[in-house]
């Protein structure tokens, strides 16, 4: 019969087992993010039933796999959309999302604003114009690399800022 301790050693080992698997694949989406994958890929990398990746992942990093991927491919976007001349659609491609559409859901999702805005925001901040990168709040938009939505106060001072600059 075996000792009680060795069950819970044997369960202890497989749960750092499962998290180096878990690095392995988050550090494998942070390399890979332009490339097509997805949850059954990534869970074949690593060994994993897709669904156990898939529940474990959630448990360690607080989100799927895909929300983390998309995380990644947004924050990339963020970039491009600040210092390339690429346009959305070209910006959507080279950062792996299979469809403009979903990028842009994504991206709104997660900014809190439209690509196309973000990137007339950040060009007009760019170019000196203060008052378009001072929100309510006190934070700098859309210098601050945090991806959180704006509350309704900053949604309605974008817009506002969106049209004195358009005007």
């Amino acid at each position: 019969m075996c000792h009680p301790a060795w069950g819970r050693a044997l369960t202890a080992a497989q749960r750092l087992s499962d998290l180096a698997r878990l690095r392995r694949v988050r550090d494998r989406i942070d390399r890979e993010y332009a490339q097509p994958l997805n949850v059954e890929a990534l869970a074949l990398g690593a060994n994993m039933p897709a669904g156990h990746l898939s529940r474990q992942f959630r448990l360690a990093y607080g989100q799927s796999p895909y929300a983390y991927l998309m995380t990644r491919r947004i924050e990339r976007a963020t970039a491009l959309l600040r210092r390339s001349d690429l346009g959305v659609t070209e910006v959507s491609f080279a950062v792996g999302c299979p469809s403009t559409g979903i990028f842009s859901t994504r991206f709104t999702e997660l900014v809190g604003v439209p690509p196309s805005t973000y990137r007339r925001l950040t060009a007009a901040a760019a170019a000196g114009n203060e008052r378009l990168a001072d929100l309510d709040d006190g934070t700098m938009w859309p210098t601050s690399y945090a991806l959180t939505k704006p509350t309704a106060a900053d949604a309605a001072r974008i817009g506002e800022l969106i049209g004195r600059a358009a005007g």
